[in-house]
């Protein structure tokens, strides 16, 4: 295949609400281009894009795709992604490497709560955007309300390049106002014939197509200072004014499409050759520290790696973008992250799941290659010296967990396993085993999302599994101080066991100033790994306990922490004197004291008034404005303390403390209270003590259960 270089390549990243028609104009822009002869479906499940089993037995993207097209000596790289918010990580990852979005618009609905959602992140990244409102020949399209609607929400940025002079089941006819001419299309498609604009349409086109040159003149003095001394800017003038205020992201070109009768792609992709930002023009990639690394083939080689798949009886099948130099099958290379060198075996260029041979890519480009052994998503591979990290793609915190259950408990670590594998394609989808919860806990975008996992498992995995709801890691704590004293003493024939300890507990604070009327003789702070502290105060004088056994006494302090008495939960933010005790010269040994130490804050505990504490959890809430009511409604439901309001774009930002037993099924109820149009973000802020009333029927509860356990050993 042809190796093309830095300025003959356009990457770009189909976007939009699902069944916008992304997939089925990826396929026409291939049939187009000649790459394919037969254009392929959604609903059969026969097009390029959408080829996994899973996608097809849903009939919608479920992954992003890589795909290519070649128009008039470019090459252009086509990501199709998935229109759900469940699936955003395959967005993000696309948006990451693509150097210009094309966001579709379904024509019968305009601008829609999908459109709204993948926005908001398509912003982050300021790149060049363009428009296309799509099956204009559907009997329900409606032009006016669509552009309407984009306007509403884009405002001024957006800029009309055509506008069609029918629509629905008759749609044949664009008037391009670039060109100033009628495109006309034969019933079947395909090439248009030219045509002048006719009488009735030239007033209009006209004030729409100095529109147009008053927007492209705005975006470079030079051609501002044309536009005053001719009044209008040629063809060329227009594409370079276009090109610039596309690249500072301030202005949004808008095309007419019927993607499913072959209308509109084809002038489409010739604006994409002609106007849209080649892979040299878009500004230099950023490592990890700092740096710019220039899309130059003569620089050293840096690869970053934007996704993997795991390819049956393959292996790895990873993708990656040429951000400089050349890559050539043999090349070594060196992974950044881990130091380890990866061999270049194969090199392809991807059309859905074909892999298209080839020798060499330059800069720019974006490829595959396979079996790499050591490189995951989100790294950097370079040549021996040029030690480069490309900035890693930030992909959302999870918004709903689960915990994962095999049915069949012998498929418990190839569960595990495939887990593992499963995040290393979808990074959005976590993985992680509790040991405090005994659980594992499965975090995800979405109630999709989780849908689409489980059938994973299922069916292509065939593991049989089943979710549960995640217990809560709570804490426990006390309120005041409390004395307690423990003798342990064993006697079996031979040496036997004996310690005494002599214990004051009392709760720790940020502040907190030791007593004074104990006699310390040293302190240990511990930073515990669930959250908070253990202050540990020896007071031990006059030898009543020898030295050496004050870490056995600490170990049963800390082992008795990882069971509280309330909910069987870690304890935490506890201080700890040890004032006193007794030994003996043969029997006390290690254990001993450990076993005095653990009953004897055992016992401390239950008289200090144990509390429970919450994890309270930090919510952001993007909302509209028409469903801010219900919204706040339902947290207050949930024992929300609302933060405050803000607005961002046309959206509220709702900000609450919530805790994080009464985020169950949150992203459920959201998308059900707000059509789908709202989205939240949480992260852990702190601990909070739980109502009397919640404590004692969590406690309760616990008892029922450990009673149950115990009985049942």
């Amino acid at each position: 295949m042809k190796v093309y270089d830095d300025k003959h390549i356009k990457n770009i990243v189909l976007l939009g609400a699902t069944k916008s028609g992304k997939t089925t104009l990826a396929e026409t822009m291939m049939f187009e281009a000649k790459l394919i002869n037969r254009r392929g479906t959604v609903e059969e499940g026969s097009t390029v894009s959408d080829y996994h089993e899973i996608e097809i037995a849903r009939g919608n993207s479920v992954y992003a795709t890589l795909m290519h097209t070649e128009w008039r000596d470019f090459k252009i790289n086509i990501i199709d992604t998935p229109g759900l918010d469940d699936f955003i990580g395959e967005v993000i990852s696309a948006l990451r490497v693509a150097d210009t979005g094309v966001m579709l618009l379904n024509a019968q609905h305009g601008v829609e709560v999908g459109t709204e959602l993948i926005w908001n992140y398509a912003e982050d990244f300021q790149k060049p955007m363009m428009f296309a409102i799509n099956q204009l020949d559907h009997e329900k399209a409606n032009w006016d309300e669509s552009i309407e609607s984009a306007k509403k929400r884009f405002g001024s940025k957006l800029v009309l390049m055509q506008y069609p002079l029918n629509t629905g089941k008759d749609f044949d006819s664009i008037i391009d106002l670039l060109k100033m001419v009628l495109y006309k299309f034969p019933a079947t498609g395909g090439k248009p014939d030219k045509l002048p604009i006719p009488d009735s349409e030239k007033e209009r086109a006209t004030e729409l197509h100095n529109v147009l040159v008053e927007k492209a003149a705005e975006n470079d003095e030079k051609l501002m200072e044309l536009y005053f001394e001719k009044g209008t800017l040629d063809e060329d003038e227009l594409r370079m004014g276009i090109k610039k205020g596309m690249m500072k992201h301030d202005l949004f070109p808008v095309f007419c499409l019927s993607a499913k009768n072959d209308m509109g792609s084809g002038r489409m992709m010739g604006f994409i050759d002609n106007v849209v930002p080649c892979a040299v023009e878009m500004p230099t990639e950023e490592t990890a520290d700092g740096k710019l690394i220039h899309c130059d083939a003569t620089k050293p080689t840096a690869l970053f790696t934007f996704k993997s798949l795991v390819e049956p009886h393959l292996g790895n099948l990873t993708l990656f973008k040429v951000v400089s130099g050349e890559v050539s099958v043999g090349t070594e290379l060196y992974n950044e992250a881990n130091g380890t060198v990866e061999r270049i075996n194969q090199l392809f260029i991807m059309d859905g799941k074909n892999r298209n041979t080839i020798n060499k890519l330059s800069a720019g480009d974006i490829g595959a290659t396979l079996k790499l052994k050591n490189t995951q998503t989100n790294q950097t591979l370079h040549t021996k010296g040029f030690d480069v990290a490309i900035k890693p793609i930030e992909f959302p915190s999870t918004r709903i967990q689960v915990a994962i259950v095999a049915l069949n408990k012998h498929d418990d670590e190839k569960l595990g396993e495939v887990l593992q594998e499963i995040h290393r394609e979808d990074p959005t989808l976590t993985i992680e085993y509790s040991r405090e919860l005994r659980q594992i806990i499965l975090g995800a975008q979405g109630e999709l999302h989780l849908a689409a996992t489980k059938w994973r498992l299922e069916n292509i995995y065939k593991l049989a599994i089943e979710f549960e709801k995640t217990k809560i890691p709570y804490r426990e704590t006390i309120r005041k101080e409390s004395k307690s004293n423990y003798r342990h003493k064993k006697q079996s024939g031979g040496s036997g066991q004996f310690g005494e300890v002599y214990m004051h507990i009392e709760p720790w604070f940020e502040g907190y100033i030791p007593r004074k009327e104990f006699n310390i003789r040293g302190t240990e702070v511990v930073d515990l790994d669930w959250g908070g502290k253990l202050v540990y105060f020896n007071c031990i004088v006059g030898g009543a306990i020898d030295q050496r056994f004050m870490p056995s006494i600490l170990k049963g302090v800390m082992d008795r922490m990882t069971n509280g008495p309330i909910t069987g939960s870690y304890v935490r933010d506890i201080a700890v004197y040890v004032y006193d005790g007794k030994m003996h010269a043969v029997d006390s040994n290690d254990m001993a004291f450990k076993i005095a130490g653990m009953m004897a804050f055992k016992e401390a505990f239950q008289n200090a008034e144990p509390k429970l504490l919450e994890p309270i959890f930090d919510l952001e809430v993007l909302v509209p404005e028409d469903d801010m009511g219900s919204v706040m409604g339902d947290l207050q439901t949930r024992r929300a303390i609302i933060l405050g309001m803000d607005s961002q774009n046309n959206f509220q930002v709702i900000k609450a403390r919530v805790p994080q037993s009464e985020l169950d099924k949150y992203s459920t109820t959201l998308r059900s209270l707000s059509q789908g149009r709202a989205s939240f973000r949480s992260k852990l802020a702190d601990y909070a003590i739980v109502p009397g009333e919640i404590q004692k029927k969590l406690h309760e509860e616990y008892e029922k259960v450990d009673h149950h356990e115990m009985a049942s050993h």
